[in-house]
């Protein structure tokens, strides 16, 4: 007798989970159904601020794979369904048809939650006003397309100065418009430190982006036609033609909460390596809805990230159709863009180290992306964060020009490897004059970092 997989959510963790399982199990073995609530399925969300900024041509190439595509797969996707309730004791779900209304119940022998995140959204007055968007999914994307199109004015405001703030900054000013963000933090990039937050603020002020840290938006202010006219804050007003959010995001678990399932301090679903909720052996998740264990500081966290969930669906999947798999954690990797600025993360920020209770030194260097003499040199700085008492490495962080960004995945490796920045030092990485100076910036700062260290006691 075949079993009956149900999968919530049709984008990264939910459809790879379904495709891994219908790898290793036939549809003789093993029925999957699938419900999403959108117009959409495998998609990059990722992308939507570069298709709006123009360098990604159309929509569906951000499309990963079609609903059909799915179907032919033996995979029943059915779109624009949303599952309302979980039965966990009963084995079933009961969804609602979105464009039809109606209601039925569908039980399952093995589940896998993969609801994602919701964009943080508050209840501040004017807030869904017409020309006031969102840019979580491809219907966002094209309705914030379309508003640019038909608005007359060129200014715009971004609410929110993280990975999607500062993208979608970027992405209305190639599209022409006068851009002004607001921030609550007082540097952008809440991610780095305010020290390397304050590299990015400095350069998207050069690039002609007007970044207000410090601005708390209290209410979206309307014109006599209701459509946004200004964003208020505390002691200010800012004109605004079209306003983006870009304030975050929190899991998507309310569903998971009403049915009783085990929430970590952040909202995110509960895990074990197999990616299988706790306490209970049917039942799978993986995604932007779940925490997941950070390697450096021992702690769970949330962590929104495409990559992720992707490898979250091959573990499930895996285990869903008789394999064995695990994730054992991240370290926080993340890397980004405003115009030719890269800006990347791993591991811990000064403020987390702290309150994990670890010791820590840091050092922050001035180096080159290539050899000083090789055309195209561009500057980046780095800064590192290392245990006090055994050199381990702690954190990376880095902003640059061309060439900087994916320099952090030499520490992202190091980090994984629990190596100390002693041992960095002697880490055989590439060099020619353009690609890199004799000593890469990742290992000058690793060098300082070991004198630091030595110098602590």
């Amino acid at each position: 007798m075949s079993e009956r997989l149900v999968v919530i959510g049709g984008d990264a963790a939910g459809m790879s989970a379904a495709s891994q399982a219908r790898r290793l199990k036939g549809p003789e073995e093993l029925e999957i159904v699938a419900f999403e609530r959108g117009h959409f399925s495998s998609f990059s969300a990722c992308g939507i601020p570069y298709w709006v900024g123009g360098d990604v041509g159309e929509r569906d190439e951000l499309i990963a794979r079609t609903p059909e595509e799915h179907r032919a797969r033996d995979i029943d996707l059915r779109m624009r369904t949303e599952v309302v309730e979980l039965d966990v004791p009963g084995q079933r779900v009961r969804t609602r048809d979105l464009e039809s209304g109606a209601e039925g119940w569908t039980g399952f022998d093995k589940l896998v939650i993969a609801t994602g995140a919701r964009p943080l959204r508050p209840p501040l007055p004017g807030i869904d006003a017409p020309g006031v968007h969102g840019v979580q999914t491809l219907d966002d994307g094209q309705a914030l397309i379309d508003s640019l199109e038909r608005t007359e004015g060129r200014r715009a405001i971004v609410v929110g100065a993280g990975y999607i703030g500062v993208e979608m900054a970027e992405a209305l000013l190639n599209r022409g418009y006068e851009v002004t963000v607001l921030n609550r933090g007082e540097q952008p990039m809440a991610t780095l430190d305010p020290d390397m937050g304050r590299l990015v603020h400095r350069v998207m002020d050069g690039l002609g982006i007007r970044t207000v840290g410090s601005a708390a938006v209290t209410k979206i202010l309307t014109g006599d036609d209701g459509r946004v006219r200004a964003v208020a804050t505390d002691d200010a007003e800012y004109p605004a033609d079209v306003v983006v959010l870009g304030m975050g995001v929190v899991p998507e678990t309310r569903l998971a909460e009403a049915a009783g399932l085990p929430l970590g301090v952040h909202g995110g679903l509960l895990t074990d390596l197999a990616m299988r909720v706790r306490g209970h052996e049917n039942i799978w998740a993986g995604g932007d809805c779940v925490e997941v264990l950070d390697l450096v500081s021992g702690r769970e966290r949330h962590i929104a990230l495409g990559t992720h969930a992707n490898k979250h669906g091959q573990v499930i999947g895996s285990n869903v159709g008789g394999g064995y798999a695990t994730f054992p954690g991240v370290v926080g990797t993340a890397v980004s863009k405003v115009c030719d600025l890269e800006i990347a993360r791993t591991g811990l920020r000064e403020k987390e180290a702290r309150e994990v209770g670890l010791r820590y030194v840091t050092v922050t260097v001035e180096s080159t992306s290539r050899a000083g003499y090789y055309p195209g040199a561009a500057p980046m700085t780095v800064k590192m964060i290392a245990e006090r008492r055994t050199g381990r490495l702690l954190g990376v962080q880095i902003v640059g020009r061309e060439g900087a960004g994916k320099r952090v995945d030499i520490a992202a490796v190091a980090l994984t490897a629990g190596m100390s920045v002693e041992q960095m030092t002697a880490l055989d990485l590439g060099y020619a004059p353009p690609f890199s100076p004799v000593w890469d910036p990742v290992l000058v700062a690793a060098r300082k970092a070991v004198a630091a260290v030595r110098a602590a006691g």
